[in-house]
């Protein structure tokens, strides 16, 4: 039995059954089983075994969140939290508002039109007016009273009596412009008074407002601060399952030459109808020892380029690279050369591929199938002294295809033909199932929240 179906019957479960997958993985739920790790007894087993494994080893994705529901469901909720900044944005913006009315009310006041300004003016006018003909009268009345103290004894008794009149009229009128210049002062006075009031309690006002503002301004980033607390610490939107985003590799030969290098290229292409942020190729290259079931992938080496960075070893989650901002309907590659050491012995393998996307707003997924890919590892030849035909080697260039259907499994296919010596292969298929989970389904879902990098 080839690896390919080995693997196959081993994560189709994982792969294509969307109880397993799409229905009960912490990727797409609410809530995931917790992973048994008790060895499968059969083909079934252990294909069940590791779609439950698989989706055990995601559960940590979301398991703070989880543990901390009930703390959460105290809290107010996200609507109240809303609610509660759109309302201290309205106080703010309505304090803002009344402060800058203040000001410039305040402003005002300080005018030479202001109305109470010109009011005090024209008082100001009146009583220096009233001023002046009061020291008129006064005036008048001294010339009187000399000009009655200066008539002769030889004054006539009517010239005494003109004379003796006019002082009495000259003492009325300066009684009177007295008057009046007491009641244009005390009128000077009220308007000056009003006016200064009036100044001070703008500014006070303007004061009071600039103060509310400032207020309603911490309450405003206060609320704001709460809601954004509350949507860093609410559950992750669940990621979808995203068929029209596909990671096809070419480029990798049938036969890989132990302590050869071989490069090849993986083709992301965005189908949807919308950008993705950014995308991530999932690449994992799994072999088992032929005729054995000891996994050789610690011979094998990855690492990944593009056109701009230079070759960098793959991820410990099985990443190679990124792609930010693919469009809908375009594509992109990304170089991968993979080694394998000289001592490597002669195996069976297959590599993984997927693609997993998240975007800005925190919406996510990635392509539901794993394609697969069939190589073989044969042992670096042994020296010889004469020559002999060649044999391909890592450096080929013959590609492997695939299509992007999804594995199958057969209900009991193994348990039926009564094969028991599949099993440990089964088992390692199990654990490279395990490995898939770590990294395929969207390990990167809230990658960027995490890394910022």
């Amino acid at each position: 039995m080839t690896l390919r179906r080995i693997v196959a019957t081993a994560v189709a479960a994982a792969v294509t059954t969307p109880a397993v997958l799409f229905g009960a993985s912490p990727a797409f739920a609410d809530s995931a089983p917790t992973a048994s790790v008790t060895a499968p007894a059969g083909a079934e087993d252990a294909a069940a075994h590791a779609g439950v494994l698989r989706n055990g080893a995601l559960a940590g994705k979301l398991r703070t969140g989880e543990t901390k529901a009930s703390e959460r469901a105290a809290k107010p909720s996200i609507e109240d939290l809303e609610k509660a900044a759109a309302e201290a944005q309205k106080a703010y913006d309505d304090a803002v508002a009344t402060e800058k009315a203040a000001l410039a009310a305040m402003e005002a006041t300080l005018a030479d039109d202001f109305p109470l300004a010109v009011a005090a003016k024209a008082a100001r006018e009146k009583a220096a007016d009233a001023a002046t003909a009061k020291t008129n009268a006064d005036q008048a009345l001294a010339d009187a009273e000399a000009a009655l103290a200066a008539l002769p004894e030889t004054a006539t008794p009517e010239e005494k009596a003109a004379a003796e009149k006019a002082v009495a009229d000259a003492a009325t009128a300066a009684g009177t412009a007295a008057a009046a210049k007491t009641a244009a002062d005390e009128a000077a006075k009220k308007a000056g008074t009003d006016l200064d009031d009036a100044r001070v309690a703008s500014v006070r006002a303007w004061g009071k407002a600039k103060e509310t503002a400032k207020k309603a301004l911490e309450t405003k980033k206060a609320a704001d601060k709460a809601l954004e607390d509350a949507l860093e610490e609410q559950e992750p939107v669940p990621c979808k399952p995203e068929s029209e985003l596909t990671a096809k590799l070419s480029g990798l030969p049938a036969k890989i030459t132990a302590g050869s290098t071989v490069e090849m290229k993986i083709r992301i292409t965005n189908g949807t109808d919308r950008t993705l942020d950014e995308v991530w190729p999932f690449v994992y290259f799994h072999a088992i020892e032929k005729g054995g079931y000891a996994p050789v992938d610690d011979h094998m080496h990855l690492q990944w380029s593009t056109a701009t960075q230079t070759w960098t070893d793959a991820g410990d989650d099985y990443t190679a690279g990124s792609v930010s901002a693919l469009k809908a309907g375009a594509h992109a590659d990304i170089k991968l050369r993979l080694t394998v050491d000289a001592d490597t012995p002669e195996a069976v393998g297959a590599a993984f591929l997927a693609a997993d996307y998240v975007n800005e707003d925190g919406s996510c997924g990635g392509s539901p199938e794993l394609a697969t890919y069939d190589f073989a590892v044969t042992a670096k030849p042994a020296p010889s002294a004469s020559p002999s035909p060649s044999t391909s080697t890592g450096t080929g260039t013959q590609t492997q295809t695939t299509t992007s259907q999804p594995l199958t499994t057969t209900s009991g296919s193994l348990a039926s033909t009564g094969s028991s010596s599949a099993l440990p292969q089964l088992a390692a298929a199990a654990g490279a199932a395990v490995a898939l989970g770590a990294g395929a389904v969207f390990a990167a879902r809230r990658r960027k929240a995490d890394s910022a990098s």
